[in-house]
């Protein structure tokens, strides 16, 4: 075999690597995740939105909180690119009912609220959730606040802030300890 068939043998190979592997990660897709209606379209205004939402739900001590993560801008990312069309629903008919029951509980919007009050509101909330769990049948959707606080916690957690400053981090950590010490109030690790 000389060079010049050696190397159009191997361009035809890869080639085909690159064009098969695209073929099959584009043919995974499943079509009824697919981001087509006005649900999966966010404004700034519903980042700013969910940004708060989730900064009552991790709110900023000694380390950065949600808003700090920019978990707004992950939630709206994940509803779009991974949820189904009736969750991408329920989520942004979420966003509506809680600035609702803000209006209904203190005349005024989610937003406008103290810190206080979205606390207030939020576990409000937060108890409804449990409670649809507790009866919640298979084909029932899901509870909008449970999406929420699911997002905020993958958000936060799997976020450079949250991995480094709320958790112990180690990026390197050498060899393999099976039983670390920990003490009340100690952060957990990332690894």
């Amino acid at each position: 075999m000389n060079r010049r068939d050696a190397l159009s043998r191997v361009a035809l190979i890869l080639g085909g690597t690159v064009v098969g592997a695209n073929l099959i990660l584009e043919g995974c897709k499943p079509a009824d995740k697919k981001a087509t209606g006005d649900a999966a379209n966010f404004s700034n205004e519903d980042i700013a939105y969910l940004d708060e939402i989730a900064e009552t739900i991790i709110p900023t001590t000694d380390t950065p909180g949600a808003k700090a993560a920019k978990v707004g801008a992950f939630m709206t990312v994940m509803v779009k690119d991974c949820y189904t069309e009736d969750d991408q629903k329920v989520f942004r008919e979420g966003m509506n009912k809680i600035n609702n029951e803000a209006d209904k509980k203190f005349d005024k919007s989610f937003v406008q609220l103290s810190e206080d009050q979205r606390h207030q509101l939020l576990v409000a909330i937060d108890n409804e959730q449990k409670e649809y769990g507790k009866n919640k049948k298979k084909d029932d959707p899901n509870h909008y606040f449970r999406l929420m606080k699911e997002l905020t916690l993958l958000g936060y957690f799997t976020s450079e802030v949250g991995a480094t400053q709320a958790l112990r981090y180690v990026e390197s950590p050498g060899k393999y300890e099976g039983c670390i010490p920990y003490k009340k109030g100690d952060k957990a690790w990332a690894i």
